[in-house]
């Protein structure tokens, strides 16, 4: 495998992965805090134990297909690739984790859902954009 072919293949995998975080796993973390306050914590708590064993692989694959792109000279689309691929990572990094660090030790306050979920589409956006430009420059 080259690094192009990689690094269209870790950005595939993440725009799929946050794309399903978009439409499925947030909208009913969001539900949850809306219709069962009370449980809050405890789907919360289980959603980031779980959360921990995709994610960290999946940055980790990302994160090494853009190293190996790098170290070869990226070129074109390459280069928008791995911006795309900073941005959701930055996102992540940034906004998303903290925001779900508050959620867990302040319960589910409605500003932090929307917070968490802006932040989220921002991520999906990034990586969706990455995916598209790793093809391009494949």
């Amino acid at each position: 495998m080259d690094p192009t072919t990689a690094l269209v293949a870790a950005s595939a995998a993440h725009a799929g992965f946050s794309v399903v975080v978009s439409v499925v796993v947030y909208p009913a973390l969001a539900d949850v805090a809306r219709e069962s306050p009370r449980q809050w914590s405890t789907r919360h708590d289980a959603h980031s134990r779980r959360i921990g064993y995709v994610v960290a692989p999946l940055y980790l694959l990302v994160a090494a297909a853009c190293v190996w792109v790098l170290a070869t000279g990226p070129q074109g689309w390459a280069w928008a690739a791995l911006t795309a691929n900073a941005v959701a990572a930055a996102v992540t990094a940034l906004r998303a984790a903290p925001t779900h660090g508050r959620l867990g030790r302040e319960g589910p306050d409605p500003g932090l859902v929307r917070t968490l979920l802006r932040a989220d589409r921002w991520r999906t956006a990034a990586a969706v954009v990455a995916v598209v430009a790793a093809l391009l420059a494949a």
